[in-house]
């Protein structure tokens, strides 16, 4: 296995740990500090802290830092008190960041992962909608099979077998969405205090259902240019009892990076040796930018560990709130799950799919979505290369919504973002994408949305607080 290079301060801490100078409880030396002691980036001793706790030596407490894991059995290392805590003030911070403004000023808001409403087809989704309310009928406002509509089962299988991805639509389910298809597939196949493995960066939505289903994380670092660490990964499988993976291998979110084939094939060779689920999320996979379109981990899987949700809120319209989940080997589980959560997805939105993905209409609309977004991705690129601070670096995404973008150490990001929000321009900051306080110095940029002279300028002007 190759060397990382975090494992010269790591091997120091741990022989500090076990041999007793620090102690359970312990504070240990900051991130910063570490980068300066050893010459090492920042990105690497996180790395290397998120190696220890995947250890068990270490633990992370928010806005706190790190501190040396208490023995098994005992309480966790606590921060120091500093007055009362309301409990999901996180939370809302959280969402507020991610989520459109109501009040105050708004310039541009490039958090928003959602196409925008001149970029969506609205004409042909309504149309579609009004078809099926005056065929269906009064027959749209009763109740639906509980595991969706079976023709738009068979319509969506139809549509995978385009990219070599096997379904069987008596084992799909359709849910509200993809975050309900994932906190249903974790919890199939997860309980209470399991661990389970995450990218990182990984969006907060996720995140969150981690957080709500009370699981155990270890992250997985994303490379900017490798993408998914699988060598990381497996590391993590031999040494902590890994129950799941959650992995977006087309156009991660957010940094829109895309698994090879070859990248796929390794990961689930790896987790059917590990017997470790994964729950791949394929919400993006429609929206390539080049070549065709990308195969799902699926496809290479023949063991039933692999779980697979989407839905059509990112390449038909955000409203519409209709996802899919085929969860392998844990069908049964799911579907018992599925059915605890209520009656089924809208009718109408059932039927309006349906209907779309009949008669090519999705596939067409799809294809001009998707080759708008990849002149929106580029356009974006060259904004910031020409209004960014030098060194401001940007991973160009191969399909989906998002820029990463990586800041220069000279930047004040605390400052960026209190003037950015000032005049009402909205970056999602990168802290929102892990429990471990990293990627501070990051942000995404969604670039869903046609581009106004306000928006331009609102880039423009961010860049220039950037340079300050």
């Amino acid at each position: 296995m190759k060397a990382y290079k975090y494992e010269t301060f790591t091997s120091d801490i741990e022989k500090a740990i076990r041999g007793g100078i620090y102690k359970p409880g312990h504070k240990l030396p900051s991130v910063r500090a570490l980068k300066k002691q050893y010459q090492a980036s920042l990105t690497t001793i996180q790395n290397g802290y998120a190696h220890l706790i995947t250890r068990g030596l270490v633990v992370s407490l928010p806005k706190s830092g790190y501190y040396v894991a208490p023995p098994p059995g005992k309480p966790e290392a606590k921060a120091p008190a500093t007055g009362p805590v309301v409990s999901d003030a996180i939370f809302e911070r959280n969402v507020g960041l991610i989520t459109a403004s109501r009040e105050g000023k708004k310039l541009a808001e490039f958090n928003v992962a959602a196409p925008g409403d001149l970029i969506i087809s609205q004409k042909l989704i309504l149309r579609t909608m009004q078809q099926v309310i005056r065929e269906k009928g009064v027959a749209l406002l009763r109740y639906y099979p509980t595991n969706g509509s079976e023709e738009l089962k068979g319509h969506i299988a139809r549509h995978a077998a385009a990219y070599q991805t096997t379904l069987q639509p008596q084992e799909l389910l359709i849910t509200e969405g993809t975050l309900q298809a994932l906190h249903i597939a974790l919890a199939a196949v997860c309980g209470p205090g399991d661990v389970i493995a995450v990218e990182s960066p990984c969006v907060f939505s996720v995140l969150e259902v981690i957080r709500v289903l009370r699981l155990k994380v270890i992250e997985i670092p994303v490379d900017w240019k490798d993408g998914f660490d699988t060598a990381f990964f497996k590391l993590a499988c031999e040494r902590n009892p890994v129950k799941a993976l959650i992995i977006t291998p087309n156009f991660h979110n957010p940094t829109g990076l895309l698994l090879s084939d070859e990248q796929k094939k390794e990961l689930v060779a790896m987790i059917q040796r590990y017997d470790v689920a994964v729950i791949e999320n394929d919400i993006y996979g429609d929206l390539h930018f080049g070549g065709k379109r990308p195969a799902t981990l699926k496809s290479f899987d023949e063991s039933g560990l692999v779980l697979t949700v989407a839905s059509y809120a990112k390449t038909l319209a955000p409203g519409i709130r209709l996802g899919w989940l085929s969860p392998g080997r844990y069908f049964e589980r799911a579907e018992q799950l599925k059915f605890s959560m209520g009656s089924t997805v809208s009718p109408v939105y059932q039927e309006t799919v349906s209907r779309l993905l009949t008669s090519n209409s999705y596939d067409r609309h799809v294809r001009a979505f998707r080759t708008q977004l990849a002149r929106n991705a580029y356009f974006t690129m060259n904004l910031l290369a020409a209004h960014f601070p030098e060194n401001t670096l940007v991973i160009p995404p191969a399909g989906g919504y998002n820029l990463w973008v990586s800041m220069p150490d000279h930047v004040d990001m605390a400052a960026f973002y209190r003037q950015c929000d000032d005049i009402g321009v909205k970056f999602t900051p990168g802290f929102t994408f892990s429990f471990a306080n990293r990627y501070d110095r990051c942000f995404r940029i969604v670039f869903a949305d046609q581009y106004s002279a306000a928006k331009i300028k609102a880039l423009e002007v961010a860049g220039k607080f950037a340079s300050q």
